[in-house]
């Protein structure tokens, strides 16, 4: 039962985002071999989110497949951009916190979503403070210059006082 579920859910993943028929068809067919499944639930959430922007279901399915598999490492990462996508900020916030503390989870990625969240805020030096932190579990050269290249835009959108100030010359 297991390997067809798997097959099942690989072939929506596959099919996503480019045949979305094809992939509900075979999302369909994993979440009835296994209702239960995890990433078969956040895959779901993730259709209704970036593809319906229906956020409010997509959040039904995110919770369902947290509660399935709480240790999951994909749900949490999509859970919380939805929510920050819906400006559930508060919820988001506690999310975060929560995924940085699962084991073997991408803390560089959590993280990013974490400057974006204080982004929305507009509370720029914390959205500078995630972003570096985010540079120490970088683990690939591409992800160091998107995150080089986020912290140039802050900076350059920020207000004056976030900028670094020029250093006074001595006499």
């Amino acid at each position: 039962m297991t390997l067809t579920k798997n097959k099942y859910y690989f072939e929506a993943l596959d099919n996503y985002p480019y045949s979305l028929p094809d992939c509900l068809e075979a999302l369909n067919y994993a979440l009835s071999y296994d209702p239960e499944d995890a990433d078969s639930l956040c895959l779901m959430g993730r259709i209704y989110s970036e593809m319906l922007i229906d956020y409010e279901k997509a959040k039904l399915y995110f919770e369902e497949a947290m509660q399935h598999d709480v240790t999951n490492l994909n749900t949490p990462h999509y859970y919380i951009r939805c929510l920050l996508d819906n400006e559930d900020l508060e919820e988001a916030e506690k999310l975060i916190e929560y995924a940085l503390k699962i084991k073997g989870i991408d803390k560089c990625r959590i993280l990013i979503l974490k400057s974006l969240l204080f982004e929305i805020r507009l509370e720029y030096k914390k959205v500078l403070k995630h972003l570096k932190e985010a540079k120490k579990y970088s683990y690939a050269q591409s992800m160091l210059d998107v995150l080089n290249g986020k912290i140039k835009f802050i900076k350059a959108k920020s207000p004056e006082k976030v900028k670094k100030k020029p250093k006074k010359k001595t006499k």
